[in-house]
C-alpha cells in the first residue's frame, strides 16, 4: 500500500474526530465524524477557574486531548501506540519511522505557528490534532481534517509546532495504529459511548463540568460587569465565545453533531426513540448559537437592547437545565 497514494482526506467539522475518521478510513473502516464523536464520548463541557490561558479561566467543550482516539480504539478493539519525546529530534526520527513503515500518525500540535492557517485564525491553543501521512525531501505531508485540501509543514515547521510552549504543551505527542480487527461491535461501542457521556453530563460531584458546569458558568458570566470591570469582562467573555465557536467547533456545533450522531446511532442500536431526542439536541444547539450572538456583540460592542450579561446567563442556566434533563432521559433510553 502507497500511504501517499492511497490516504484519503476529507475535510470534517473537529480536528481529532476528523483525524480519527480519516485514520481509520485507510485502513478500510469507513465510519462518520459523528460515530466517531458519539463512540469516543466527545460530548462535555467544564469551566475551570483554577485552570488559566493568558490569566482567562478555561472553557472548554471536549475532554482532553487524546481521549477520543483513546475511547474510539478501546470501545471497537483497535490496538494503538502513542508516545511523547523529550528530544525533539527523536520525536522527528520517531515519525520518520512511522512513515517508512506506511503508518499514517496522528499527533497534537499548536496551531500559532501552523503556517498554512491563515493569520487571523492563528492563537495560541496547543490541543489541535493532525495526521503526517508521507514525506517527500525536506517537506512532510499534512492531512489537516478542518483544511479543504491536503497541505505540507517543513522540518523545521512541523518540529516547531509539535513542541510549541504554553497550556497544554504537546511535547512531541504522537499516536497511530498498530492494527485493526477483521470485526468490531459497533453496536456495543455506540450503548458505552452514549453511557460514558451521560454520566459525564449529569453525574460527575464537581459543579464546574457537565450540565453543573455551565450553570456554574451561567452565576460567573452574569457577575463579570461587577466584578471585573467592563474592559476584562469583555476579554473574559471573549475567550469563551473562541471556545464555543472557534476551537474545534464548541458549543453549538457539537450540539449538532451529537444530534446526527443519535439519528445513526439509532438504527445501529435499534432504538427509533433516539431519533426524536435528537431533534431535541439540535434545539438545544440553538439556544447555544444564541449565547454565542448575544456574547460576541457585547465583545464587540455592539449589543442591542436586552443583549447583555443578564440576558446571556439566563440562556446558559436554561441551557443547563434542558441538557441535565436530556441526558437524564437519554440514560434511560440505553439503561
Amino acid at each position: 500500500m502507497n500511504i501517499e497514494m492511497n490516504f484519503e482526506h476529507r475535510q470534517l467539522a473537529h480536528c481529532e474526530n476528523g483525524v480519527v475518521s480519516n485514520m481509520l478510513r485507510y485502513y478500510g473502516i469507513d465510519l462518520s465524524e459523528p460515530m466517531i464523536f458519539g463512540i469516543g464520548s466527545g460530548y462535555f463541557f467544564s469551566h475551570m477557574p483554577f485552570l488559566k490561558v493568558d490569566n482567562i479561566p478555561v472553557t472548554s467543550f471536549r475532554p482532553l486531548p487524546g481521549i477520543i482516539f483513546k475511547r474510539v480504539s478501546k470501545r471497537l478493539g483497535f490496538h494503538f501506540e502513542k508516545h511523547r519525546y523529550k528530544s525533539p529530534y527523536k520525536a522527528m526520527e520517531a515519525l520518520d519511522q512511522n512513515l517508512e513503515q506506511q503508518i499514517p500518525t496522528g499527533m497534537l500540535v499548536g496551531v500559532y505557528h501552523l503556517t498554512y492557517f491563515p493569520t487571523r485564525y492563528r492563537f495560541h491553543f496547543n490541543a489541535h490534532n493532525i495526521v503526517v501521512y508521507g514525506k517527500k525531501d525536506d517537506h512532510y505531508l499534512i492531512s489537516d481534517p478542518i483544511m479543504e485540501n491536503k497541505t505540507t509543514l517543513t522540518h523545521k515547521e512541523l518540529m516547531r509546532v509539535r513542541y510549541a510552549k504554553g497550556t497544554f504543551a504537546p511535547k512531541g505527542h504522537m499516536y497511530w495504529l498498530k492494527n485493526v480487527p477483521e470485526s468490531f461491535d459497533v453496536k456495543g461501542a455506540v450503548i458505552k459511548g452514549i453511557r460514558h457521556t451521560c454520566k459525564d453530563m449529569t453525574s460527575i460531584p464537581v459543579p464546574m463540568f457537565g450540565a453543573k458546569g455551565i450553570k456554574y458558568l451561567s452565576k460567573k458570566f452574569r457577575q463579570y460587569p461587577s466584578k471585573l470591570g467592563a474592559k476584562r469582562a469583555s476579554l473574559f467573555t471573549g475567550q469563551i465565545v473562541r471556545a464555543q465557536e472557534e476551537i474545534g467547533t464548541g458549543g453549538a456545533g457539537f450540539r449538532y453533531m451529537y444530534a446526527a450522531f443519535l439519528q445513526e446511532a439509532a438504527g445501529v442500536i435499534g432504538k427509533p426513540e433516539l431519533k426524536e431526542l435528537s431533534y431535541e439536541m439540535t434545539a438545544i444547539g440553538d439556544r447555544w448559537r444564541e449565547f454565542a450572538v448575544i456574547a460576541g456583540r457585547i465583545v464587540k460592542n455592539r449589543a442591542k437592547e436586552g443583549e447583555d450579561y443578564n440576558a446571556g446567563a439566563n440562556i446558559l442556566l436554561d441551557i443547563s437545565e434542558r441538557e441535565q434533563q436530556f441526558f437524564t432521559r437519554l440514560k434511560k433510553v440505553v439503561s
